[in-house]
């Protein structure tokens, strides 16, 4: 579960992990997703206003703000196009720089609501995851998918 909450890893390191630890699918997958979106509120609600914070103290926590500014501007283009499904989108493809933590980035500073984004970022981190455990156990492999 801890490995899901960090920004880093999300459920798309936690998974495989927990597969690798024999942790049963129907315990470790919920876990997982429930553990991922933990943050998300808290992110959607308080990341501007840290931001601006960070930015008025200056110094390396202008630049951390700046740069987080940065990354999401750069991955908020999908968003912008297809609003909600462009969220999703965004949230479910299981690439580096995906997921729940960069999908809440976006929504806070495309200034989205909870109460729409929230629903939207947990339907793609529960994608995201199931793709993560189709692709660990093979099944999109022997398919033929990839």
């Amino acid at each position: 579960m801890l490995l899901s909450l960090a920004p880093v890893s999300e459920l798309r390191g936690a998974i495989p992990v927990g597969l690798a630890a024999d942790i049963p699918i129907a315990i470790l997958y919920p876990a997982c997703v429930l553990a991922n979106l933990i943050p998300v509120p808290f992110v959607i609600v308080f990341l501007r206003r840290v931001l601006e914070w960070m930015q008025r103290r200056g110094g390396i926590l202008q630049k951390g703000a700046d740069w987080l500014i940065r990354r999401g501007s750069s991955k908020s283009s999908l968003v912008k196009k297809y609003e909600m499904l462009g969220l999703y989108l965004l949230v479910a493809i299981p690439l580096p720089g995906t997921g729940a933590w960069t999908g809440a980035l976006v929504a806070a500073l495309l200034g989205r609501r909870i109460k729409h984004a929230l629903p939207v970022i947990g339907a793609g981190v529960a994608t995201a995851g199931v793709l993560v455990l189709l692709i660990c156990k093979g099944v999109i492999h022997i398919a033929g998918l990839i």
